[in-house]
């Protein structure tokens, strides 16, 4: 380049080019030629004004022409709020003035945004598999070597670029098999019953897919809690299956009475065909653990109305309250005896994201599905296979998750270290997030007993509904923009995850460091009292 003065190769060829255009266009040039310069004369700017009448010709999508199911999908974990937060976030940078100096975003359980660190094994067998160069370290334990080299054996050409079978590697699907049974105690799993997915939305969604059928009053049935985690009203949604609400007792901190999901099931057999039900274990945004008792009543309800179980079990690790225990579905079925354990179909989920791990971004997880007929079985592969995989290093990373060090073995010591202080700190900003809440006027907070959410019910005035209702919004959701607004907290209105009718609640993660949750507790409270003040 640099040969004249109109670039590469001088003016002439962009020169011939636009004398080119010129000629094609019906241009006219007036007036002594200067170079670069183009005079338009009326007739061709006419000429060109219809020919872009002609471009802008009417869109073939549009959104009346899209997919109805598309447009129903609701995600308001990353809905208006956030997109909200995200202007702000811009303003901030551009130097406009705000009563705060950063947006916090407490909307969704991201634990590595938040400043959690990442679990060192999990980390270095993840390189090594990424850059196997590194297996000549001596930088890397040894320990973290063998797994890589397992995981890297059971990769095409030894590589973790390459496909891997739809299913998942195989090695990994065997330690995931392991995993369940040492959780168990010992009840025996099958790793052909194992499928790695792309996180546990990827196999939540892909076992919906595979249960909805059918039209009118036959088309299938999902019942889901309420509030439930909006990954199930968006996927039904885009499905078009029918949502079928049972309601958590917050009275009695968020339970699941059978009572409640009898009640849900009668109703919808009027225009329905009920077949899953949905649970979510510990609970998301709720953060019950349920107890041994309410699991047996589940999986006898599901077994005596013939229903498909999807059990979501992605906190499984986080338990936080004394007497709180995780008990999985499949280990209670297997123990309630053979005429349920060799009949009720169950999917069960974990995931990379969550626990203690929060590697979110590696898009790792498994869902383990048991008493599927074989020729669905076939089916279900068919569909997974036409995303060819999960995400490889999602799928070693999963592998960590359920193939950690060992008692003996050189990494033990700092991976428990590590996994204690990240559950240990868990617990304690659980407590401290419900404490703080329940001192607040108006508010009211029930224990978090595991997961990594505080759910609370907001006492929001009748002025402040009115004004809600003026700007055609929820009440919840007027609440938790004027808290962006005026201290930068971002957290999601009660009413993208369902709310019994007439009460408010906003979800907030407990993830963020010690120091800024206290921080945005006080926030929180000082702002609430405000509004009420405002609004009384």
């Amino acid at each position: 380049c640099g040969r004249g003065p109109g670039g590469c190769r001088g003016g002439r060829t962009d020169m011939a080019l636009r004398g080119a255009a010129s000629l094609a266009a019906g241009r006219q040039l007036r007036g002594p030629r200067r170079e670069g310069t183009v005079r338009w004369s009326s007739a061709a700017k006419a000429s060109a004004v219809k020919i872009k009448e002609k471009a802008s010709r009417e869109k073939i999508l549009t959104l009346e022409s899209m997919n109805p199911q598309v447009k129903a999908v609701e995600y308001a974990v990353r809905g208006p709020i956030v997109l909200k937060a995200g202007e702000i976030e811009k303003e901030l940078r551009k130097g406009i003035k705000k009563p705060f100096t950063e947006v916090i975003k407490a909307n969704i359980g991201d634990a590595q945004a938040m400043g959690q660190r990442p679990i060192t094994f999990l980390r270095q067998v993840v390189a090594l598999c990424t850059y196997p160069n590194l297996l000549d370290s001596p930088s890397f334990p040894e320990d973290a070597k063998k797994r890589a080299r397992r995981i890297l054996q059971g990769c095409g050409g030894n590589s973790l670029g390459s496909y891997t079978a739809s299913q998942g590697i195989n090695c990994i699907r065997e330690d995931v098999a392991s995993y369940i049974e040492r959780r168990d105690g010992g009840v025996p799993a099958d790793p052909d019953n194992i499928y790695l997915t792309t996180g546990a939305s990827d196999g939540i969604s892909a076992i919906l897919k595979i249960l909805i059928s059918g039209g009118g009053k036959s088309r299938t049935g999902v019942m889901i809690p309420i509030p439930q985690y909006p990954l199930y009203s968006a996927a039904l949604s885009e499905l078009d299956a029918i949502q079928v609400n049972y309601y958590l007792d917050e009275e009695n901190c968020w339970a699941l009475d059978v009572n409640e999901l009898r009640r849900a099931l009668n109703e919808a057999k009027a225009y329905c065909n009920p077949k899953v039900l949905c649970i979510i274990n510990p609970g998301n945004p709720t953060g019950q653990v349920q107890s041994r008792k309410c699991i047996e009543n589940v999986i006898h309800f599901a077994w005596e109305e013939k229903l498909f179980l999807l059990a979501d079990e992605v906190y499984q690790d986080n338990v936080y309250s004394e007497g709180c225990q995780f008990h999985s579905f499949k280990k209670i079925l297997y123990e309630m005896g053979p005429e349920y354990y060799n009949n009720v179909e169950l999917a069960s989920f974990h995931s990379t994201s969550k626990g203690y791990m929060g590697e979110c971004g590696y898009r790792g997880g498994y869902m383990e599905v048991i008493n599927l007929h074989p020729e669905i079985k076939g089916q279900l592969v068919k569909l997974l296979s036409v995303r060819l995989c999960p995400p490889v290093s999602g799928q070693a990373a999963m592998d960590i998750v359920v193939n950690p060090p060992v008692p003996g073995e050189e990494s033990y010591a700092q991976f428990i270290k590590e996994k204690e202080s990240v559950l240990n700190n868990l617990a304690k900003k659980a407590k401290l997030t419900e404490d703080m809440f329940n001192k607040i006027p108006g508010v009211h907070c029930n224990p978090l007993q595991g997961a990594m959410y505080a759910f609370p019910r907001i006492f929001i005035p009748s002025k402040a509904i009115e004004e809600a209702q003026a700007h055609k919004m929820a009440p919840d959701m007027f609440y938790c923009m004027k808290l962006l607004e005026e201290t930068g907290i971002c957290v999601v209105p009660g009413s993208g995850f369902g709310q019994r009718e007439g009460t408010y609640h906003f979800r907030m993660t407990i993830l963020p460091p010690v120091e800024k949750l206290k921080i945005l507790l006080e926030k929180v409270k000082d702002f609430h009292i405000k509004f009420l003040e405002k609004y009384a």
